[in-house]
């Protein structure tokens, strides 16, 4: 086993590949992730590349990967094929999918940028035409909340804040009030993926239609707005993209969906991308104070950029706007420091 695998891990690591034909198996460290997963290359004579998702409990759970990789590539959808599972050990064996992740894909330029993400646009509409698995989490407005807290829980103290429960009490209603715009007209509730965007898609031009677009991390998937997912890949938390490419991708999605109401469905985008925005603020700072893991503090002006931008253009978003202004001043939506 190599060093790259932790010394607790390897034992099970090795009984797991021995277990699957593979103990002759050469290891290499693909990625990291914000969360706990590791992502391993194995290489074996007999069965080529593969890889190896390390998720250790009780951090981590497999199972939920597993329920929607099975229900993405059973509609047509290039997840990874799962190739061994051990969900008490948290290790899985998956298809490799190769290396053109968006990420580098748009890094070197080829193809364009808008061919990548008018693919990731039209394999998000496919999916959206089919029925979400029953036996998935709702993404009900508790769980909004909850999430649009850890802008007061994580941020704000590490800028110097710290809002009361009186101060607690009212964002969480001023989001409630905003949420409600998101889900103020019907639409269809359908498979969020939750982080669709560069860093998890692929490029496999051997496949056709939204085959072509691989998909990764998809664990956290819940039933909910289908705009939330489009305004996570066009309003990206790592990446600047041009409002103009953004806006003909969220046309070009709502093209096919000629049903939707689409000032409802814009409406949704701009206060679930809000809401998302507040979320990932949090989320990076508690990467940093919690997890050692500063990288992501970079990050946090382009998204305070984006919700701001959120804040200034849609109406439903003024109790949100009105609360900041009280009791988070300009100066400090800023990079915290990391402790």
């Amino acid at each position: 086993m190599p060093d790259t695998l932790p010394p607790d891990r390897a034992p099970l690591v090795a009984e797991f590949l021995n277990r699957l034909g593979r103990g002759d198996a050469a290891i290499t460290l693909l990625a990291g992730d914000a969360s706990f997963r590791k992502y391993y290359r194995v290489a074996t004579p007999a069965h080529g590349v593969e890889v190896l998702m390390d998720a250790p409990p009780p951090q981590e759970d497999i199972r939920p990967f597993v329920r929607i990789a099975r229900f993405l590539e059973g509609h047509g959808f290039s997840a990874p094929r799962i190739l061994g599972e051990d969900a008490e050990n948290g290790l899985l064996l998956l298809e490799d999918l190769g290396d053109d992740t968006y990420t580098r894909l748009l890094a070197k330029g080829d193809p364009a940028e808008e061919d990548l993400y008018a693919l990731a646009v039209d394999a998000l509409a496919a999916l959206h035409k089919v029925a979400p698995p029953a036996d998935v989490p709702r993404y009900d407005l508790d769980k909004l909340l909850t999430e649009a807290s850890l802008l007061t829980d994580w941020f704000m103290p590490a800028v110097g804040l710290e809002p009361d429960f009186t101060a607690r009490a009212a964002y969480l209603a001023a989001w409630r009030d905003a949420l409600q715009g998101a889900f103020a007209a019907p639409q269809d509730l359908v498979l969020v993926l939750r982080d669709y965007h560069v860093d998890n898609l692929l490029l496999l031009p051997e496949r056709e239609g939204a085959a072509a677009c691989g998909l990764l991390d998809f664990q956290d998937a819940v039933i909910g707005p289908a705009a939330y997912d489009v305004v996570s890949l066009v309003e990206d938390a790592r990446r600047d993209i041009d409002e103009d490419m953004a806006g003909r991708m969220v046309a070009r999605y709502l093209s096919a969906f000629p049903h939707v109401d689409e000032a409802a469905f814009r409406t949704a985008f701009t206060v679930l991308g809000a809401q998302r925005h507040a979320k990932v603020i949090g989320i990076f700072t508690r990467l940093c104070v919690r997890d050692g893991k500063p990288q992501y503090l970079r990050h946090i002006p382009r998204v305070w950029g984006l919700l701001h931008r959120a804040l200034d253009r849609e109406p439903a978003l003024a109790p949100v706007r009105a609360w900041l202004d009280t009791h988070l001043p300009p100066e400090k939506r800023i990079a915290p420091a990391c402790p």
